[in-house]
């Protein structure tokens, strides 16, 4: 199971993997993305292009 992690530092918030893959990342109340509990990569199948199109590389697989 292939989990993704987030890097809060870089993270600008801006959105694009929660739209991208809202089934595994979504924007917290601090306005940073963070990893769905309990997702997995393999199955939703849209991390890659989450961190691909993530414009700070915040998103590593």
């Amino acid at each position: 199971m292939s989990v993704p992690e987030v890097n809060r530092e870089l993270c600008i918030g801006c959105g694009v993997c929660a739209s991208l893959c809202p089934d595994v990342f979504e924007i917290d109340s601090e306005g940073k993305a963070v990893v769905r509990e309990g997702t997995d990569c393999e199955s939703a199948g849209c991390c890659q292009d989450a961190a691909d199109s993530c414009p700070v590389g915040a998103i590593t697989l």
